[in-house]
């Protein structure tokens, strides 16, 4: 079995835990180095394996990943698989000059939106996809090279998005040599239907390539998103912690979809994860302690883990 397939098994649901990323860019106040190490130490005692911790941005523009190479080692001496983002040439070389094991790339589905987020065009956003993937080759360790397709679903900037032109983005990021292709619902449009016809274009044009999908609860509809990703065959979801996150550069896009509630939901769909509700839903005491001024979602955190028999998978 190849390293891919050892990190992103085809037969099992891979839920990744965004909140040290996605979730931490639009507070307020963030979670100090201390209590980010106790966050991940506390949810890989609960099952969690895999994580996006931070950007490789300057610590000016975002000084809440400050520490992240911290983290990172933090991440390797837990035995869990961190990702982080790299938005630029530097932030690639930077990210290859640390342990982490997958770094994040962004191509943007619109125009308008890519020249918003990072300030260049589509073309030069796969262009760093195939430098991050030769930047990473040069490593002992290769890391992973994931090309997130962000509003995939529709553009909070442009308006509607051709599942086609995703499709065609998707496909040249993998010529590029990305490993893995991320689809997100940056901004919260998507709905159950339109999720299931994306997916199914793009598995049936990529064949084996591993598929992810990010997605938002902006409109009430990550969960259903989510089940809807789950029966179009994809098996690598992210979620955050609380449902915290957002993106600066994408007018509307609030939080991602609860993570408590996703791996609820998994369970309750048949999909071992392997994860201890009771002990996830505790780390929540941290963002509360960290955060005070943040909102934290989640259905199931509130209304408590169904006590009769039956409802968790088979693991």
């Amino acid at each position: 079995m190849n390293r891919l397939a050892e990190i992103y098994p085809a037969d099992k649901v891979t839920l990744r835990e965004v909140g040290l990323r996605d979730g931490l860019q639009m507070v307020e106040r963030f979670p100090s180095t201390a209590a980010k190490t106790d966050w991940l130490r506390r949810e890989s005692a609960a099952g969690v394996g895999h994580y996006e911790i931070g950007s490789f941005l300057p610590v000016k523009t975002m000084p809440q990943f400050a520490d992240l190479r911290e983290i990172i080692e933090v991440c390797t001496a837990l035995g869990i698989h961190s990702a982080a983002l790299a938005l630029n040439d530097r932030g690639a070389a930077d990210a290859v000059c640390t342990a982490v094991d997958e770094i994040v790339t962004v191509v943007s589905a619109t125009e308008e939106h890519s020249r918003a987020n990072t300030r260049r065009s589509r073309a030069e956003a796969i262009a760093l996809v195939g430098h991050t993937v030769e930047l990473a080759a040069a490593r002992e360790t290769r890391p992973l090279v994931q090309a997130g397709i962000s509003m995939a679903f529709g553009c909070s900037i442009a308006g509607e998005v051709d599942p086609d032109e995703v499709v065609r983005l998707a496909a040249a990021c993998v010529e590029a040599g990305a490993d893995i292709i991320g689809l997100a619902d940056t901004v919260g449009f998507a709905g159950p239907d339109q999720v299931s016809d994306l997916l199914g274009r793009v598995r049936r044009a990529l064949g084996d390539t591993v598929i992810s999908i990010h997605l938002h609860d902006t409109r009430g509809m990550g969960i259903a998103n989510a089940s809807a990703a789950l029966d179009a065959g994809v098996r690598v979801i992210d979620g955050s912690l609380a449902g915290l996150g957002g993106c600066p550069f994408a007018p509307g896009a609030t939080g991602n979809v609860v993570f408590e509630d996703l791996v609820y939901l998994c369970e309750r769909k048949g999909f071992a994860t392997g994860i201890d509700l009771e002990m996830l839903i505790a780390v929540r005491e941290i963002a509360e302690a960290e955060m005070p001024s943040e909102n934290l979602y989640g259905a199931l955190p509130r209304a408590g883990t169904p006590r009769q028999i039956g409802w968790r998978a088979q693991h």
